[in-house]
């Protein structure tokens, strides 16, 4: 097994789906056991870019951080992380070869491979750190084998539901299984029925609840934020999507609660803002015409994303073009963006997940497709040089673009 191989080791169609008895099994037999100090990030949207003002802030502090996200946009090692640094292939392949046999034994999928990786990799390297995101869940998920510092989770909405529950209130309740006995969490702002189940949970481990708030004073300006969040004023974050705004107020609310174990100073949390940046979120890659690559894949972020759509492209006609998963509620999507554009072009892209053109049936009358999305952008760049030109619906779709269009 070399370093190409690595690219292809988790795509193999011998790799099987995610039973959580098999994970169980393979990590009593290898006596796992976890010891870095951990926050651990559950959430329908805003997991990422939570995860990451975190690292920046705590970067900043001087601790050595080690970063665990799903999924990856052009190589696998993106998904773990040390100070912003990828896993090396000779690391990842290391621990891929001495695992391999076991992993096999058990029948590993191939996201609870890379979160053992991961996470034997922060102890190894001593992490004085980790922050840990899940893939989609919260209870049964592969990343939930851990007592974290400090539980998070982000917001619920409807997803994934032959998953994750029917309603908003059970998804709630498995994304709640994250909290663990005395361990506090914090959640951004949920409605009532998602936030009444997170406190029944928490209340029942008694683990403190720390519901995050709105910002104050809130101006947008080249294209960032100014605003404050409760103690703390004169802040900055350098990402024109409103919906970041609201994750770098739930990383505040988490580093306020860590102070007694981690320090942390006004100066360092305005350096730890101020460097993030988000890949495919919200993400400008051209300004003639204004291309923004945002990876929203369900109802909530897409209409969290058309709450900023208006500041970043201020009076220029604004074109969509959209591919997203078939178990994605796209309906909905695409009325949100129906709202800010009246060109919506409906395409696909190459992944086993991604709609077809007969998944779009029930919406071709209103929206014309076409099959090779990064040839329809081409043509919009080459028509529409003083427009704004939206991709969206998808992480890996806004991904596939970006790669298509720049190479990385």
């Amino acid at each position: 097994m070399d370093a190409i191989e690595l690219t292809t080791y988790f795509d193999d169609p011998g790799h099987n789906e995610y039973q959580r008895e098999n994970f169980d099994a393979f990590l009593h037999k290898v006596s796992f056991k976890y010891t870095v100090p951990s926050i651990h990030i559950a959430g329908s949207n805003g997991k990422s870019s939570t995860a990451y003002y975190l690292k920046n802030i705590y970067r900043a502090h001087g601790l050595k951080v080690g970063l665990f996200t799903s999924p990856f946009l052009i190589k696998v090692n993106e998904m773990i992380t040390i100070n912003g640094q990828n896993i090396s292939d000779e690391d990842f392949l290391k621990l891929i070869k001495q695992n391999n046999k076991l992993f096999k034994k058990y029948h590993l999928s191939p996201f609870e491979m890379q979160t053992y990786i991961a996470l034997i990799y922060f102890q190894q390297q001593k992490c004085d750190l980790a922050i840990i995101e899940c893939g989609m869940g919260g209870e049964i998920d592969a990343t939930n084998i851990f007592t974290p510092i400090m539980s998070v989770i982000t917001s619920i909405s409807l997803e994934h539901t032959t998953c994750l529950g029917r309603s908003v209130s059970e998804i709630a309740l498995t994304k709640a299984g994250i909290i663990k006995e005395r361990v506090p969490v914090v959640t951004g702002v949920l409605d009532d029925e998602a936030l009444n189940t997170v406190v029944e949970v928490a209340a029942y481990k008694k683990a403190q609840v720390i519901v995050s708030v709105e910002p104050v004073n809130v101006m947008y300006a080249n294209r960032g934020y100014n605003f404050g969040y409760t103690v703390y004023k004169d802040l900055r974050i350098n990402i024109p999507a409103y919906y970041s705004l609201k994750d770098a107020c739930i990383a505040l609310e988490v580093v306020n609660k860590l102070l007694d174990r981690f320090l942390v100073t006004k100066r360092e949390i305005d350096k730890g803002l101020g460097q993030t940046s988000l890949p495919v979120r919200m993400e400008i890659i051209s300004e003639q015409p204004l291309i923004i690559i945002d990876g929203s894949h369900n109802p909530e972020g897409i209409f969290n994303l058309t709450k900023s759509l208006s500041n970043v492209a201020e009076s220029r006609h604004i074109h969509v073009l959209f591919a997203a998963f078939k178990d994605k509620n796209i309906e909905r999507m695409l009325a949100f963006l129906g709202e800010h554009s009246q060109d919506i072009t409906l395409t696909t892209f190459p992944h086993e997940r991604a709609r077809k053109k007969e998944d779009y049936h029930l919406f071709l009358e209103d929206f014309p497709f076409k099959e090779n999305g990064i040839e329809v952008l081409r043509e919009m760049i080459t028509k529409y040089p003083d427009n704004c030109i939206l991709v969206t619906g998808s992480i890996a779709f806004a991904a596939y673009v970006k790669n298509g269009l720049l190479g990385g």
